[in-house]
């Protein structure tokens, strides 16, 4: 039979990307225990009443008309209706928690997770090459570095998740007619915590548009679009786990990432791969002791 998924792919609408991102979403928090890092009654009170008190400053000071808050309460049923919390609030407000929540680590940075991370992706050899389609389009990209602690230790056996979009700027489970782990593994560092595998190189994607997050882009006059990157998440035991994504240069929404991600430290530096054919890069992850 043959392989169809190259053209049934660009099928992908929002509202079925949103839906899957909200079904994960959930049933990660339940594997959680429901409530992730619950908050208390205090915390929540001065939470809740501070965010509630910054929209009523809003509406007075600019004088927003029954017209704006009909057409925004119209829109916040849309956003659930369509499935686009996870992808709102991923795009959004996200990269403002992850600065926060991070603000402490001496190592490597991190960055936002997303909308599309996919928990238990397959277990791979420290240089092995990630599943993806026969002739899977897109420039072939070797990929090496170390996982170690902050006091240059290495991290024997550390994981080293990635995913990231194909060279259409798709993700497999989000997209129609991708097989299920498409471009998703998790690769294991060997004794001196080095890490070499084979993927290709990520297309610059719009983040779905069809949806409500697409309305609110449209009607305010923004762009959708995010550089290409490749999504990790570090582990091992005893140190805290990094989530990041690493950018390509020359790529022109790296100054004006819609979801406000990228940083300085997460530029990668590729170069033509001496021995084959692609590109071959090298980058290292630094990780600090448990919390």
């Amino acid at each position: 039979m043959s392989d169809t998924s190259f053209q049934t792919e660009v099928s992908a609408k929002a509202a079925e990307s949103g839906a899957n991102a909200s079904a994960q979403f959930a049933e990660r928090m339940a594997a959680a225990g429901g409530r992730r890092g619950a908050v208390d009654t205090a915390r929540a009170d001065y939470l809740a009443s501070k965010a509630i008190k910054a929209l009523n400053d809003i509406v007075i000071e600019d004088k927003v008309s029954y017209e704006e808050y009909n057409a925004l309460k119209a829109w916040l049923i849309k956003v659930g209706n369509d499935g686009e919390w996870p992808l709102f609030l991923d795009v959004w407000l996200e990269h403002s928690v992850e600065e926060v929540a991070n603000a402490h680590h001496e190592g490597s940075k991190g960055t936002i997770e997303g909308p599309y991370y996919i928990p238990d992706s397959p277990e791979l050899p420290w240089n092995g090459t990630i599943p993806m389609r026969d002739g899977e389009p897109g420039t072939p990209l070797v990929f090496k570095g170390q996982v170690r602690a902050v006091d240059g230790r290495p991290l024997s056996g550390a994981k080293v998740e990635l995913w990231h979009a194909d060279n259409l700027g798709f993700y497999s489970q989000f997209a129609p007619g991708l097989p299920e782990w498409n471009l998703r593994g998790t690769f294991i560092a060997n004794e001196d915590g080095e890490y070499e595998f084979t993927t290709i190189r990520p297309a610059p994607y719009m983040i779905p548009t069809d949806g409500a997050c697409g309305q609110l882009i449209e009607v305010a006059g923004w762009h959708a679009w995010r550089p290409a990157h490749l999504h990790f998440k570090i582990s091992a035991p005893g140190y805290d786990l990094i989530t990041s994504q690493l950018y390509f240069p020359g790529d022109p929404h790296n100054e004006d990432d819609i979801a406000s991600a990228v940083k300085p430290e997460l530029m990668l530096d590729p170069h033509d791969n001496p021995n084959g054919e692609g590109e071959i890069v090298e980058y290292d992850f630094v990780l600090d002791p448990e919390s």
